[in-house]
Formats: C-alpha cells, sequence, structure tokens
C-alpha cells in the first residue's frame, strides 16, 4: 500500500529546492484544463469507514496529454488516464492490486473567461481482483468549468458513468459525482485547496460528501513545474454504510 506520509515529507523539502517565483506555476500545476503534458502520483488513504473500522487505500497513477486542435476536431482535446493501485479488506486481512482504469476525453469548447470542456469517458473492468473493482465495463460523460483569476481559481467537474458490459454475476453500477474545486494562490507558490469528490450511487442512492481544506506549494525545476500537495477531507453527509468518515488526500506532480 502506498503511505502517504511519502508526500508528506516532500512539503518539509520545498523551502530547501527552490521559490515558485513565476506567476504561472501555481496555474499550471493546479488547474485541470490547462493545455499542458503531467504525470501525478496522488494517494487517497481512507483509515476508517461508516458501519467498518477497517481503512482503504488507492495509489493513483495519473497520466494527462493535451492534443492540439486539428482539421478534423476544430478544439483542443484533454486525455487523462488514471491508473489506481487499490487496497481493500478482506477476511483475514487486505488486498492489494490493480484497480479499474479510468480514461476521460475532454473538449475544450471555451478557451476565455470561463474555460468549459466536455466529453466522453470509459472505465474498464481491469481489476486484477473482484474485490479491488466492480467487475464491470463502464461509460459516461464529463464536464468541467474553470474560471481562474491571479488570487483565485474556481470550478468544478461534473461525472457521471453507467455500466454496459463485464462480469454477469456483479451489480449493475451507476454513479454521479461532483467535484468542486477552489485553489487560493498565495506568494512563493504556496497555495490552499479543496477539491473532496461528493459521490452518488444511482443504483442503491447511496452517497456522501467529503469537504477537504489542505494546501501545497508548486516551483519551477528546470524548464517543469513540480507541485506537492496534502488535503485532509471530513465527510460531512453520507448514506449508506462504507462511504469514509475521514480521507487523507495527498499528491506530486510533474508538469512539462
Amino acid at each position: 500500500m502506498f503511505k502517504p506520509l511519502l508526500l508528506f515529507g516532500s512539503l518539509a523539502l520545498l523551502p530547501a529546492i527552490g521559490l515558485a517565483d513565476e506567476p504561472d506555476a501555481i496555474e499550471k500545476a493546479t488547474n485541470p484544463l490547462h493545455l499542458s503534458t503531467s504525470v501525478a502520483l496522488q494517494d487517497y488513504y481512507t483509515p476508517e469507514l461508516y458501519g467498518c473500522d477497517r481503512h482503504l487505500n488507492d495509489a493513483l497513477f495519473r497520466a494527462t496529454v493535451p492534443v492540439a486542435a486539428g482539421d478534423w476536431v476544430p478544439v483542443p482535446q484533454i486525455l487523462r488516464m488514471t491508473v489506481p493501485l487499490a487496497t481493500r479488506p478482506q477476511p483475514g486481512g487486505y488486498s492489494t492490486g490493480l484497480g479499474d482504469i479510468n480514461l476521460f476525453d475532454i473538449f475544450l469548447l471555451k478557451q476565455d473567461g470561463v474555460k468549459i470542456g466536455v466529453g466522453p469517458l470509459i472505465t474498464a473492468s481491469s481489476a486484477s481482483e473482484d474485490e479491488l473493482g466492480s467487475g464491470k465495463w463502464q461509460a459516461g460523460l464529463s464536464a468541467i468549468a474553470i474560471k481562474s483569476t491571479p488570487q483565485w481559481m474556481a470550478g468544478t467537474l461534473v461525472q457521471w458513468q453507467k455500466s454496459f458490459a463485464g462480469d454477469e454475476a456483479r451489480r449493475d453500477v451507476e454513479t454521479a459525482t461532483f467535484q468542486p474545486i477552489v485553489i487560493y494562490k498565495l506568494p512563493k507558490g504556496w497555495y490552499v485547496r479543496t477539491s473532496g469528490i461528493w459521490t452518488w450511487d444511482r443504483e442503491s442512492d447511496d452517497y456522501y460528501i467529503p469537504v477537504g481544506l489542505g494546501g501545497g506549494r508548486a516551483w519551477k525545476a528546470g524548464d517543469k513545474v513540480v507541485s506537492a500537495f496534502i488535503e485532509p477531507q471530513w465527510t460531512v453527509a453520507h448514506k449508506g454504510d462504507g462511504a469514509p468518515e475521514f480521507t487523507l488526500f495527498a499528491g506530486v506532480s510533474i508538469v512539462m
């Protein structure tokens, strides 16, 4: 299981690495609609669930690649792939392995003022063990809107997906998520952030709403921007067992 503490240590080292005086460093590191290639390692560690005293962990490898506008598609696209390493409780212990891989393609329809992107997404039934994934192939839509100023960045990412194939013995899947994103930019590359993902299981009608408050820093490393952050998240409303009570979210990214 990937330990979030490995990421915490990176923040303590930042003052020794260098300052992010460039005004676009935070923008490049935190804006999901920035047209830059990036790789990120993120971790969601949940020490306790409602109705269960076991823990969960999801270590995510995430790669983002922009595609320039062309003759066939007249607007830029942003491709993002997420590969999870999941840890789930089992009788007598825990199981860790590959989870369900997600890919979405955002078409950047509006680039001035409030940036708006819309596109399809697909989640593969790729889990290495049954308990680490849904057992279903899923498809759906993503929509994102972002407004950025020299002091703030705010917006939201909305996703919906529904199963269409997979293990017939597993239950159908239909989920909707709403992710408010707010970044407050501070001097020398520091920033305050919140980005909890509100999740609604449309099959069971269960839901949970986490609210986070954390901080991070972005800095220049040659011609790249590196960012690290920590964001504790608390569930302020939920329905159904199995929702996280508290989650520690942390990450490191490199933007080319």
